[in-house]
């Protein structure tokens, strides 16, 4: 079906506003690939400084290209101040259920 990025990111304490900032200021980078479906901003819940970053690609070989591109090293390059730690990982999706609120909104 597609692949998904997640990364958990753990931002330094009090910097989390100017992450954000960052974060959507430099959203056409990864929005505006050819090969990227969408992505999206989560907080850990009671985690002020902790976030999920998802986002999903057509196929891995597409993502790979981008995740070696200019673009993305730019980018990525402007979230790194922010970062304390974290962690990466990739996954392909093999179902996609849709929910009754998301039908619903149809």
């Amino acid at each position: 079906m597609a692949f998904r990025v997640m990364l958990r990111l753990e931002v330094v304490p009090g910097k989390e506003n100017e992450f954000e900032k960052a974060w959507h200021k430099g959203t056409d980078a990864v929005t505006g690939h050819p090969a990227n479906l969408g992505q999206s901003l989560s907080r850990e819940a009671g985690q002020e400084s902790t976030y999920i970053i998802i986002s999903d690609w057509v196929d891995e070989p597409r993502f790979r290209e981008f995740e070696e591109s200019p673009t993305h090293l730019e980018h990525r390059a402007t979230l790194h101040p922010f970062r304390k730690g974290g962690s990466f990982h990739v996954m392909e999706i093999l179902t996609h259920i849709e929910g009754k609120a998301a039908a619903d909104a149809r």
